[in-house]
């Protein structure tokens, strides 16, 4: 096995870490507009990452321009790495976070769309630090590296084993032949939503402030708000929250998806298998949950802070399809404490955390495209048991699935639910109780944010003890690279030369 290019990979740090303090030169925008005090704390943060970010790039100017799989795997890990350490500045200079612990949970948390805070008092926190902290969202949903490989071809550079490893699924779609012109329409949908979401929120009375951090959280599947109590200080104002709903829809599905529509090609996207269990599974959740919180009304809306002026009946529905979106697709905001509703819910929750928004989405999870495959399958081997010899294959979108792409899904999934018991053990080994430990793995593994006992939507994640808070930001990673692009890194023979 050839030598690793060490230069290269250094190099991809470097570009990174300038796009990252190019991304807090806009925080510091938003600081200095609002006066918050930090505007020079923030640009100091952008100053450092942008001095690191040159000096890496130009360190490594002679390097060998190309990147292999096991390259492609190191530059994907330590990019989320290094983008997270980096990320931390504007919050301990800042002090809004003083703790460097703190610090970088919140900030791997925020790039890995997970949404899990040990944010006290959101709204205390200075304007230029909150716009920072949605934004770690907004860069870590469409991935970081996908913005990188939309630039690395003008260096020279080609981004396709960059793509593999940040997007290790059970399929690339590519919307285009050349990995670059897919990034930048996938980026082109990205902004385009976000943009519609901030105005149709401003529109529906948000703040302009309010909206863009609550459309960078939402397109990104990542959860951060600007208030103590998440969307639910929209309570009476469902049309705000109605709106976060359909954008939550469309960020946990298929981007390329999107891009068919806009194409008018809607038959490619109603006739995708995919696409019609996770709308069908959102659909059966949330006539579930209604029901239920409906008939319990006086266990379940007693719950909810706001009048609602719509309703009982639009109330229990619009709170049960809010949180099923919130959790299907990770994104983790919150309009009631769901912990609360029945316990028979509160498993039904649960359960939902191991589903997953769609293939091709910032949703994190174990993603509904596996979860159809592994359902075929099992079906497919009660038949191979009466037949034998019979040639079964699993289809998917009406094409055969080869049986490589079936062991890998479920290897995964033993791979996921074997991360989810260790995660689960450790916590519970640093103290915490059974109901707090499932729920903080789970949640932390699945990218989702709130999760149930002392860690549940009306609280926070500040009761970890430091290790648990480490821990907890190692299961984020692993989950949001999709298990094998992190933890291929931890095998020995990965760093064998030969």
């Amino acid at each position: 096995m050839p030598r690793l290019n060490y230069q290269i990979i250094l190099h991809v740090m470097g570009l990174l870490l300038l796009c990252n303090g190019g991304f807090m030169l806009t925080a510091v925008l938003v600081s200095w507009f609002y006066e918050d005090g930090v505007t020079i704390d923030i640009l100091a943060a952008a100053f450092i990452t942008l001095f690191l970010g040159v000096l890496f790039m130009f360190t490594t100017r002679g390097h060998r321009k190309e990147v292999k799989k096991r390259e492609g795997y190191i530059i994907v890990t330590f990019g989320w790495i290094f983008m997270a350490l980096s990320g931390t500045l504007p919050y301990v200079l800042s002090e809004s976070i003083p703790a460097f612990t703190d610090a970088f949970f919140e900030t791997m948390s925020g790039y890995t769309t997970t949404g899990a805070s040990v944010l006290n008092d959101i709204e205390s926190i200075p304007k230029g630090i909150l716009f920072w902290r949605s934004l770690t969202h907004w860069i870590g949903g469409m991935g970081i590296i996908v913005l990188a490989i939309a630039i690395l071809p003008l260096l020279g550079i080609g981004g396709m084993q960059l793509f593999a490893a940040e997007a290790p699924g059970p399929s690339a779609d590519k919307l285009k032949p050349r990995i670059t012109d897919t990034a930048k329409r996938l980026w082109l949908i990205y902004v385009s939503y976000t943009v519609a979401e901030t105005i149709l929120l401003k529109v529906a009375g948000m703040s302009f402030f309010d909206a863009i951090n609550h459309s960078l959280s939402t397109l990104s599947t990542g959860g951060f708000s600007t208030k103590n109590i998440s969307v639910a200080y929209w309570n009476d104002r469902p049309i705000i929250q109605y709106i976060i709903m359909l954008f939550m829809f469309l960020a946990g599905a298929n981007f390329v998806l999107s891009y068919y529509s806009f194409k008018g090609k809607v038959q490619k996207v109603l006739h995708d298998d995919e696409f019609k269990w996770y709308f069908l599974f959102i659909a059966i959740f949330t006539v579930v949950a209604s029901l239920l919180i409906y008939f319990e009304a006086d266990v379940a809306l007693s719950q909810i802070d706001h009048p609602m002026v719509w309703g009982e009946a639009e109330s229990a529905f619009r709170h049960s399809l809010f949180q099923v979106l919130a959790i299907i697709t990770t994104t983790g905001f919150v309009t009631a404490d769901y912990t609360m509703w029945t316990p028979f819910l509160t498993i039904f929750f649960f359960g939902m955390f191991f589903l997953g928004g769609s293939a091709g989405s910032t949703a994190g999870g174990v993603k509904v495209m596996r979860h159809i495959i592994m359902i075929r399958n099992g079906g497919i081997e009660f038949k191979r048991a009466l037949h034998p010899n019979a040639i079964l294959p699993v289809r998917f979108n009406g094409k055969s699935i080869g049986k490589g792409v079936t062991f890998n899904i479920l290897g995964f999934f033993i791979l996921y639910m074997l991360s989810f018991i260790i995660g689960s053990v450790i916590l519970g080994g640093l103290g915490l109780d059974f109901e707090t430990a499932i729920g903080g793995a789970a949640s932390s593994l699945g990218n989702i944010g709130p999760a149930f006992g002392a860690l549940g939507p009306v609280n926070n994640f500040d009761i970890l003890p430091p290790l648990g808070k480490w821990w907890c930001s190692f299961l984020m990673l692993i989950g949001r690279l999709e298990l094998f692009t992190v933890l291929i890194l931890l095998t020995p023979f990965f760093w064998r030369n030969r």
